[in-house]
């Protein structure tokens, strides 16, 4: 009886401590994307769970155990909020596309999916290309990958956050 009260002690400690630090992740990402309100309602949930994991590991700091627990829920927390995080994929990206043998097929082939795309000269070490300017919505970069890789697997990507936009072509992007 004593070892399930304390296998039930030391899984709470964990859980809480996942359950805390998953709400930290998501609760930074609102602050990111500008969203105070949601922020500071998550931060509230946050703390009360932390103080109550915390409080079980410090009641008893002759045992390492619970440490050793609350220190893997963490781990645990970390981990599982940046998955979420990624599922959630709040927020807007900015990707810029060299693609030195396809650009134009490339260009019509995102705008015929949805994207906006503005082409810009660009003089790189090889000479003239076209640099494409894509801004999108964070979940559709999976479906903007794949079109490029599709038509050009050469193609030079990088992938930006965005913080804030003001106008612009938003379009529902087809998923692929």
């Amino acid at each position: 009886m004593m070892f399930l009260i304390l296998l039930l002690d030391y899984a709470f400690i964990f859980l809480a401590r996942v359950l805390d630090m998953t709400l930290a992740t998501v609760r930074i990402l609102m602050v990111m994307r500008g969203k105070p309100g949601s922020a500071a309602g998550i931060g509230f949930f946050e703390s009360i769970i932390y103080i109550l994991a915390l409080a079980r590991v410090i009641d008893t700091l002759d045992n390492p155990t619970r440490l050793i627990v609350y220190a893997l829920g963490f781990a645990a927390g970390n981990y599982a909020g940046t998955k979420i995080e990624e599922r959630l994929a709040l927020g807007f990206s900015t990707a810029q596309v060299i693609s030195r043998e396809n650009a134009e097929e490339l260009t019509e082939k995102l705008r015929e999916n949805g994207f906006g795309v503005t082409v810009l000269e660009g003089c790189g070490r090889e000479g003239s290309h076209q640099l494409l300017h894509v801004l999108l919505k964070r979940k559709d970069i999976p479906v903007l990958m794949s079109i490029i890789r599709d038509t050009d697997e050469h193609a030079f990507v990088s992938v930006f956050d965005t913080r804030k936009i003001l106008g612009g072509y938003f379009r529902k992007i087809k998923s692929k």
